[in-house]
């Protein structure tokens, strides 16, 4: 899906937060064109060198911060957020959408139960998508597959 969705986004301005080892990462740049860019944020230094090794890529911006600083310091604007991390989905989420141009897309995963969720974590996800659902100016599908996915497209 999110291949696809970056394929939708010719000459884009992609964002991910949460680029762990890069599995995400990997997805969005078979989907983007030459001319495409992706900025990538991760806390944890030693996810990042995993994946920058494994991904060497010139169209990407390897950003190494806490989500939650780097979302309260930019202004910049994407044509597709994928917060594949707390920052931007459970917390900061204003901060997130508000970098999504028009007619671009706000995705995010990890949002079916999972036995190490701990007790409190359904009510947390649910609360997010009514919150999502609810938003004035967005559409939103939600799949209830693989690990539970939610597609915003702002209006």
């Amino acid at each position: 899906m999110l291949t696809a969705l970056a394929a939708s986004k010719p000459g884009g301005r992609l964002l991910e937060l949460g680029t762990g080892a890069g599995r995400g990462t990997a997805c969005l740049l078979r989907g983007m064109d030459a001319d495409a860019r992706l900025v990538t944020v991760e806390l944890d230094a030693q996810l990042s060198a995993i994946a920058q090794t494994e991904l060497r890529d010139d169209r990407v911006e390897w950003v190494v911060a806490d989500g939650c600083d780097w979302l309260a310091a930019t202004t910049e604007a994407f044509d597709l957020v994928f917060a594949d991390t707390w920052p931007g989905k459970f917390t900061h989420l204003d901060q997130a959408l508000a970098l999504v141009t028009p007619g671009g897309f706000y995705v995010i995963d990890d949002l079916l139960p999972h036995p190490n969720w701990p007790d409190e974590h359904q009510a947390a996800v649910d609360d997010l998508l009514a919150t999502l659902r609810a938003r004035p100016g967005w559409v939103t599908a939600y799949v209830d597959d693989a690990s539970g996915v939610l597609l915003g497209v702002r209006r």
